[in-house]
């Protein structure tokens, strides 16, 4: 549920990002890209995209939180507060969930940006939509290693988010806890 609430809010803003982002983009300012897409494309292009965030996300999330509980398992068997073993735990887990759901953000980046560049070279004329319709496309223009383009920019991103969102966790987690079972009334 966290996800589903969290990617309806977001998608609009990623949409608006990245066609900030875009080479030569028209937009000046989030604002006039907001009001460009609103007025040419409707409130549907804040969500062309979101059933492929939905479909990155909920892998992305199952890696990343598996990967981490693995790898502590591994280097803190004992789970205890171990700030070393939740950065690289942490870490490690973000860069495979990146690496591994980055086909997905390639296709939500094109459904995203409607690139006009990418989309004249599939000789698509109008809007593309649909995951499957954004996958057949990159595959058509780059074939496999085109599910991979930005792969290293990912997981060089995600691998320190991901580091710095765990032990920051972890941290609270065990400060918390010390702090309530200091608290504790003896029997």
């Amino acid at each position: 549920m966290a996800t589903l609430l969290h990617d309806a809010v977001m998608n609009p803003a990623e949409v608006v990002k990245q066609r900030l982002q875009m080479y030569d983009s028209p937009h000046r300012s989030a604002l006039s890209c907001i009001r460009t897409v609103w007025g040419t494309e409707g409130l549907g292009a804040f969500y062309r995209s979101y059933t492929t965030q939905l479909t990155m996300n909920v892998p992305f999330q199952s890696i990343h939180f598996i990967t981490y509980e693995f790898l502590q398992e591994q280097i803190n068997p004992y789970r205890g507060y171990n700030p070393q073993s939740h950065i690289i735990s942490g870490g490690l887990a973000g860069a495979l969930a990146a690496a591994a759901t980055t086909p997905l953000d390639v296709c939500k980046t094109l459904l995203n940006t409607q690139e006009n560049m990418a989309l004249n070279l599939a000789n698509i004329s109008g809007r593309l939509s649909g995951m499957a319709n954004a996958f057949r496309t990159v595959y058509q223009l780059n074939g496999l290693p085109g599910y991979f383009k930005g792969v290293q920019a990912r997981v060089i991103y995600q691998m320190p988010s991901t580091a710095i969102s765990w032990s920051v966790y972890e941290f609270f987690k065990y400060f918390l806890t010390k702090h309530k079972l200091e608290n504790r009334t003896p029997y």
